[in-house]
């Protein structure tokens, strides 16, 4: 929002307004933002402005994506597809894989089309496709569990990082997002980061067929009927609050609720 605002700043309460926030939560945050060099306040009387800190300006353009330079970047979808026709080679022929990485494409552009937009497609074909060859062959020991909220970029990654950590190579763990979001929450990077947990590349992923299929448990968190239904899985609803717009001390709270609730289902899972 300060980033695309005309003036190239915005005020505090233009912030709240468009965020549907309070304005002490949103001078907070610019605090924060300010202190590590994000932004920059500049007062005007009785009123202060923030804009980005021009020695930031490409990071913040790496984090939320370029619109200005993305209708110049070219995506080189053919290099995406050798790649991973490589890495297939003897699973999937070059037009199945070629059919993935475009679907990939169209799906991530649809929510979010600057952001790393090659990487993640690259990243969420072999995410898709390592589905696919797992649920066409049979099960093997390992269980797969998919966390499925309605932006991916919450709830999902919280209970998904602190199963990967927890776990380790005993569970496979894949997350989706009946309406994903452009990028994970920054309260809970932030949230998970206090407990040692990292989600590395993890970014929010659309639901897919495949995800499905190749999951032993499907947990999903307010994403309503969204899923579809196979037999042979587990399924599990786990009533959890959306922590949209909400302060770190909620996200805490949900962050706890939901290790308390992983640790459960990890110790069922290796029961055996």
């Amino acid at each position: 929002m300060i980033r695309d605002s005309p003036e190239g700043r915005t005020l505090v309460g233009r912030l709240a307004d468009g965020l549907g926030l309070r304005q002490p939560t949103i001078s907070h945050h610019m605090k924060e933002l300010t202190a590590r060099g994000i932004v920059l306040r500049q007062p005007e009387g009785r009123r202060v402005w923030y804009s980005l800190d021009p020695r930031n300006a490409e990071r913040v353009d790496a984090l939320l994506g370029d619109e200005t330079a993305g209708s110049g970047v070219e995506l080189d979808v053919s290099r995406i597809v050798l790649a991973l026709a490589e890495r297939y080679r003897g699973t999937f022929g070059r037009e199945t894989i070629e059919r993935y990485v475009t679907e990939s494409h169209d799906l991530l552009a649809a929510s979010n089309p600057t952001t790393l937009i090659g990487s993640r497609t690259a990243a969420f074909a072999t995410v898709r496709l390592d589905a696919l060859a797992r649920s066409a062959a049979p099960r093997g020991p390992v269980p797969e569990v998919l966390f499925v909220c309605v932006e991916n970029a919450g709830r999902s990654q919280l209970a998904a990082g602190i199963l990967r950590q927890l776990a380790g190579d005993r569970v496979l763990v894949r997350t989706a997002g009946s309406a994903p979001a452009g990028a994970v929450r920054t309260t809970i990077v932030t949230a998970l980061d206090e407990i040692g947990v990292s989600l590395g590349g993890e970014f929010p992923k659309p639901l897919t067929d495949e995800a499905v299929r190749a999951a032993d448990v499907v947990v999903t968190m307010g994403c309503g009927d969204a899923c579809p239904v196979y037999p042979g899985r587990r399924y599990l609803d786990w009533d959890l609050e959306d922590p949209v717009g909400k302060p770190l001390e909620t996200v805490r709270r949900l962050r706890d609720d939901i290790e308390g609730r992983v640790r459960e289902l990890l110790a069922e899972l290796t029961a055996a």
